[in-house]
């Protein structure tokens, strides 16, 4: 995958693959003991059966039918190091990041992609005033139109992260995140395998294949799930049934995850026809340095930043492709390390769409790559506002000027 903070907080871990390096094995590592293993797979049955129960009791779905779909449930070691933060000596690298999404390879396929879902995507863009080059470029960067789904099954990855989360400062709130998770995606397939909730102690029109079929399916390591990776709240919150089939399949169905992706950015205030970021004026950099707080929050007008010299006066004029003076913005820092090893960072303002992508992936480097993979595809970063022609004059001296031609129609 509009917005709870939970939501954000999932996507991030989506795209942390990016920058999290794999902790390495040292000699000094204790050799783990089988009975604490024991016991932790232990607290592990015992965690999952007790969240079951708490579903069965408060959606009225038999409590036999959840125990048998996760009979094979299991934790999954790699998953607990994937998620782990990066080290104290890491430097995040906007350059390095963008190289590896903003490329030809992934350009040549959302060509491909746009040119076998034209049609669809361009009544999708009418309907939402979502660009198709953005939805292009979100499916593009999350899984290359389908290529890196993720390898993992989805209810081991989350009950993984619910019940096994490695030891770090946030252990207790990112449980409670992927237990949520882990009930949304229980809900998620009852819903998909025909049952109702509450369903009233009943398996009535439930296709149990249908139900584990959706159980284990395959994700990425936070738990994203198809084309757009969104995670099990937002697919319940956000995803559409693209085509009408009926049925919602956001792993097979191009259709089904250009509409979702475009619900979501619209329930998160897209404005169509509207640019997504401005670059920031050379000799407003100081000022903009000055002002970038990380925080994707729209604080400034674009009339401040114009009178600050970060931005210039047309950014803030519709007729020529900017914003209204009094649209909110916010500064955006990129940083990166240079060939020797000092920091440094290229800045943009962020409008109210860059906060819409942020939505979806809280990662200012993620918002920007779309912007300028949309942008490679020949999205145009400015606003659409059609220019108002002066009226033209009533005078007896315009009278006599050729007269436009009639409509035929």
């Amino acid at each position: 995958m509009k917005f709870r903070f939970i939501t954000f907080i999932f996507i991030l871990l989506l795209n942390a693959c990016s920058s999290t390096p794999t902790q390495q094995t040292t000699k000094s590592e204790t050799i783990p003991n089988l009975a604490d293993d024991a016991a932790s797979e232990a607290r592990f049955s015992q965690n999952l059966e007790s969240l079951l129960v708490q579903v069965a009791q408060t959606q009225e779905i038999p409590l036999n039918t959840l125990q048998s779909a996760f009979l094979d449930a299991k934790t999954i070691p790699s998953i607990r190091k994937l998620v782990l933060p990066p080290s104290s000596t890491f430097k995040k690298n906007w350059l390095s990041y963008r190289k590896r999404f903003v490329e030809p390879v992934r350009l040549k396929a959302g060509r491909a992609f746009w040119e076998q879902n034209e049609a669809f995507l361009s009544k999708t863009e009418q309907e939402t005033g979502v660009p198709a080059q953005i939805i292009v470029a979100i499916i593009g960067i999350e899984t290359i139109y389908g290529r890196q789904m993720g390898n993992f099954r989805v209810k081991d990855v989350l009950a993984t992260l619910a019940f096994s989360y490695p030891d770090t400062p946030n252990k207790s709130s990112r449980e409670q995140l992927f237990k949520d998770q882990l009930k949304e995606l229980i809900l998620m397939c009852w819903n998909d395998a025909g049952g109702k909730l509450p369903s009233q102690n009943s398996n009535l029109g439930v296709n149990k294949v249908q139900l584990n079929a959706c159980l284990n399916q395959n994700s990425s390591y936070a738990g994203a799930i198809g084309l757009p990776q969104f995670m099990p709240s937002s697919i319940r919150t956000y995803a559409v049934d693209g085509d009408g089939d009926g049925h919602i399949d956001l792993r097979q169905n191009p259709k089904d995850a250009i509409a979702s992706v475009a619900n979501f950015l619209k329930a998160q205030g897209w404005q169509a026809g509207m640019p997504i970021y401005f670059p920031v004026q050379e000799a407003g950099i100081a000022q903009a340095k000055a002002l970038a707080d990380g925080e994707p929050l729209l604080k400034y007008t674009v009339q401040d930043l114009i009178s600050k010299g970060i931005l210039k006066p047309s950014q803030g004029d519709l007729q020529q492709g900017g914003v209204a003076p009094q649209s909110k913005a916010f500064i955006i820092d990129l940083p990166y390390p240079d060939k020797d090893g000092n920091d440094q960072a290229q800045y943009f303002v962020g409008l109210n769409n860059f906060l819409a992508i942020v939505q979806y992936n809280r990662s200012y480097f993620y918002a920007q790559s779309v912007a300028e993979f949309a942008e490679a595809l020949g999205y145009k970063n400015q606003s659409a506002v059609p220019v108002i022609e002066p009226a033209k004059s009533t005078s007896k001296k315009s009278s006599t000027k050729k007269k436009p031609k009639q409509s035929q129609n």
